[in-house]
């Protein structure tokens, strides 16, 4: 599933051709993705003009000036494709087509179906029922040091798995916190509230390194994802932990090699020479 890097890539790749840009016509060519898709999207979402492209954890949101936002999740595989001047035939997947102005078109593309719709009054979208328990975005002023701290405190599950619950922290997924952990020294099965407030304190500049070099790379392309625009992403080139089970660590001094756990019935990679 695309995390936070893949999904403000994606939003970043449609602002050129969405954002202060009229929807000229939207076609929904299926009822459902994950769920139904709300009534008479196509006709209020058609004439739209998009004031504002953001993204709240893994969603994007694209504000209208009719006073709703279209709520988008990616899930599994979802692309959003664009195409301008001579455009390629629809395709089977192709659940949903804008045709912007300016000859431009994007097209969400989502061949498991597990992403999602929603349309929203704007200023209720942060109380959606998809967004409202999300807990602070990682690259915001509102998670820092202190905030982790209390949150972790008392904690008896491992701290990878206190990580990626979206109520502490929005946005970070598998592949990026085993990253974090393998930066920070961290092993994924320590008890989060066993850590000592310097390791905690340690995760949040971590955090954020880590994502901002992702999305500086493009972010990922593994399996299904690709960019806005088609091409694939580059920071999997950069992974020193994810995927790279019996590889060596990477980390300097260390003479370990990469293991492969599952927490969660999720695969974790880690060095257990130097996780502690």
């Amino acid at each position: 599933m695309p995390e936070l890097p893949e999904v403000e890539t994606v939003r970043r790749g449609l602002i050129p051709v969405m954002e202060g840009k009229q929807i000229i016509r939207a076609q929904v060519r299926r009822p459902d993705l994950r769920w139904p898709f709300p009534d008479g999207m196509e006709q209020r979402l058609t004439g739209k003009r998009v004031e504002r492209l953001r993204r709240r954890s893994k969603y994007i949101l694209a504000d209208l000036d009719s006073g709703e936002t279209l709520l988008i999740h990616l899930g599994m595989s979802g692309r959003m494709l664009i195409s301008k001047g001579d455009h390629p035939d629809i395709q089977k997947h192709d659940h949903v087509v804008f045709h912007m102005q300016d000859d431009a078109r994007v097209v969400f593309n989502d061949t498991r179906r597990f992403g999602a719709m929603d349309l929203v009054a704007t200023e209720q979208a942060e109380g959606h029922k998809l967004l409202a328990s999300l807990g602070p975005e990682p690259l915001g002023n509102s998670f820092d040091e202190a905030y982790l701290l209390e949150r972790l405190k008392g904690r008896n599950t491992p701290i990878k798995t206190a990580l990626l619950d979206q109520k502490i922290v929005s946005g970070l997924g598998n592949i990026y916190v085993c990253e974090v952990l393998l930066r920070t020294g961290i092993s994924p099965t320590r008890k989060a509230g066993q850590l000592s407030a310097p390791r905690v304190r340690s995760l949040v500049p971590a955090i954020r390194d880590v994502l901002f070099e992702a999305i500086d790379s493009g972010g990922s392309s593994l399996k299904d994802y690709r960019q806005a625009d088609g091409e694939l992403g580059y920071f999997q080139h950069s992974f020193r932990a994810y995927g790279r089970e019996g590889e060596p660590c990477l980390t300097k001094g260390c003479n370990g090699k990469i293991r492969r756990i599952t927490q969660g019935g999720r695969s974790t990679f880690y060095c257990a020479q130097c996780q502690r």
